[in-house]
């Protein structure tokens, strides 16, 4: 089946998410100050779905692009796939619905689309989103995440959220949820870091085997200025086989990085602000990678992460 970027792929709830999403983490206030522009112009060249979090503080800038798009008649509300995730310091379960009216006020919508647990660990509840102790390190909170997936059922049960599910989760995160006695609903969805250094086949393989969907963001590596990314790791888009397999098809690596993904059956986020890479990478649907081409490309796994996870 041809890929394109209007096609979206059934969740196990039976909603549908696009397969192409934006991503809108920003690592400083000069980025952020760039979101609304580029989040118009993203909507502007075709993406329908945009990726946000409570603790990225864009989502006052989104719902405004999203809402001018709205009144000059481009899209509709329903057109619109928002994800949006409950951050750390919010996980004991009579907190998460505020994390969740707090963003959705920030966005000025009455729901959103898709809603993730952000990490596999909660934190010291209070303002600081980064709570850290006199050693400076983190402070963490021990909350059952059984329990905050309970809560984020109640969310969708209120009609704030349409679908619910996780990010960062390993193997052993997923199966505990997926084995509360309680569970009502499945996760849909577990959103990691994937790309050719890291392409969690095996994650793959076992949400597959769920029905879980896949969902990758850090595609085409790190932001260099990014604080949590690990600045030591090669850079993907400089690798000479995905150098070479780009120039077959006459595509920048970049597309070449995402459409292989798109074709191992992942939903994949991408995040850029300038114009001219927004409108290159919808031409994602523009072509097809041959299957050795494809295995090429596994072959660049080496299991390395440009996140730094310190939980």
């Amino acid at each position: 089946m041809a890929l394109s970027k209007d096609q979206g792929i059934r969740m196990n709830d039976g909603n549908k998410i696009p397969v192409l999403g934006f991503g809108t983490y920003s690592p400083n206030d000069a980025e952020k100050s760039k979101c609304e522009e580029a989040t118009k112009i993203a909507i502007d060249v075709g993406f329908r779905h945009i990726d946000s979090a409570y603790l990225y503080n864009t989502e006052e800038q989104i719902g405004r692009a999203v809402h001018e798009k709205i009144a000059d008649g481009t899209v509709k509300r329903e057109d619109i796939f928002y994800t949006g995730k409950l951050w750390s310091t919010f996980y004991r379960p009579e907190l998460v619905r505020t994390c969740l009216e707090q963003s959705l006020k920030k966005l000025q919508f009455d729901y959103m689309d898709l809603f993730l647990i952000h990490n596999p660990y909660s934190l010291k509840p209070g303002p600081n989103p980064l709570p850290l102790g006199e050693n400076g390190k983190l402070i963490y909170d021990n909350v059952d995440l059984r329990q905050t997936w309970e809560a984020m059922e109640a969310c969708k049960d209120a009609g704030l959220v349409k679908s619910i599910g996780v990010s960062n989760f390993n193997r052993q995160q997923l199966e505990m949820i997926l084995n509360n006695p309680g569970l009502k609903y499945k996760p849909v969805l577990n959103q990691v870091e994937s790309h050719p250094y890291l392409n969690q086949s095996k994650m793959l393989a076992f949400c597959k085997s769920k029905d879980i969907l896949l969902e990758a963001y850090s595609v085409l590596g790190a932001q260099q200025n990014a604080p949590w990314f690990n600045k030591e790791t090669p850079v993907l888009l400089e690798d000479p086989v995905l150098a070479a397999i780009a120039k077959l098809y006459n595509r920048s690596p970049a597309l070449v990085a995402l459409r292989y993904q798109l074709q191992r059956g992942l939903v994949v986020l991408v995040k850029s602000y300038t114009k001219k890479h927004i409108e290159e990478n919808v031409q994602v649907f523009d072509f097809h990678l041959a299957e050795e081409d494809m295995k090429s490309i596994d072959g660049l796994h080496r299991n390395q992460r440009y996140l730094k996870v310190d939980a």
